[in-house]
């Protein structure tokens, strides 16, 4: 898909589905390549994402919203019902009719698959992932474990972070250190970039994974929740320092 056309399809979702504020802009990279870290809000995280970062990305996905016969048992958990609060059989007719429309879309967007808890499957997905990298352009990942708990304030699910080894992989094929941006999506409307997070070469492999996982897992967390007292008057567009 041509960048135009991806702007296009995320301008329509905007309108329709999220027309939110993005805070922050001046914290985005001028250039690639680079990756965005995300909560996912449900369903919201993906489309504000798209719809408010002015930047052609290609997001993972979990695989099973990229297969037709699998994304409407996802639709249906995340959307028709915890979104649309519909019950059964209607959430699952309605998750079947949206898979004819979603799944290609995804495909349209460059969505790259994950296959959580396969090793062998998970290797192509970070070497699609470095392909895009090569190219200098974005990746947007939403790295939190769909198999955990949420916390029940921020809707967060504990990270993963299978998604720092893009930046070994980076590092070890270009010398180069790659920049992770974390993104927070609140439910008020509001989309924040923070500062990025750098892939340090010079800390243990173990190390550096927990690193940079918990200190973007941190800042998305604190901005989340100094976001939620926004309540009390407090500017949100005050959250993030400018680029020095």
């Amino acid at each position: 898909m041509k960048d135009t056309t991806y702007h296009i399809i995320a301008s329509v979702l905007d309108l329709f589905l999220w027309s939110g504020e993005l805070v922050g802009e001046e914290n985005l990279p001028r250039s690639g390549p680079a990756v965005f870290i995300a909560n996912h809000l449900d369903a919201a995280g993906p489309i504000a994402t798209a719809c408010s970062i002015p930047l052609r990305v290609h997001p993972w996905s979990i695989a099973d919203m990229m297969d037709k016969d699998l994304a409407p048992k996802w639709l249906e958990k995340d959307f028709t019902i915890r979104q649309l609060h519909l019950k059964p059989p209607a959430s699952r007719w309605l998750a079947r009719g949206l898979c004819k429309f979603v799944v290609p879309l995804f495909y349209s967007l460059g969505c790259i698959p994950v296959y959580a808890n396969d090793y062998e499957r998970m290797r192509a997905t970070l070497d699609m992932s470095m392909e895009v990298l090569r190219e200098g352009k974005f990746l947007l990942i939403f790295p939190e474990d769909y198999r955990l708990p949420k916390d029940p304030v921020t809707k967060m699910q504990p990270f993963q972070h299978s998604f720092v080894r893009l930046g070994e992989s980076y590092y070890a094929e270009t010398g180069e250190r790659l920049p992770f941006y974390p993104v927070t999506v609140h439910a008020s409307g509001y989309l924040v970039v923070g500062m990025p997070v750098v892939f340090n070469p010079l800390n243990l492999v173990g190390m550096e994974r927990r690193r940079l996982k918990g200190l973007l897992e941190q800042e998305i967390t604190r901005t989340y929740l100094e976001m939620d007292g926004q309540a009390a008057g407090r500017d949100v567009r005050a959250l993030t320092p400018e680029r020095k």
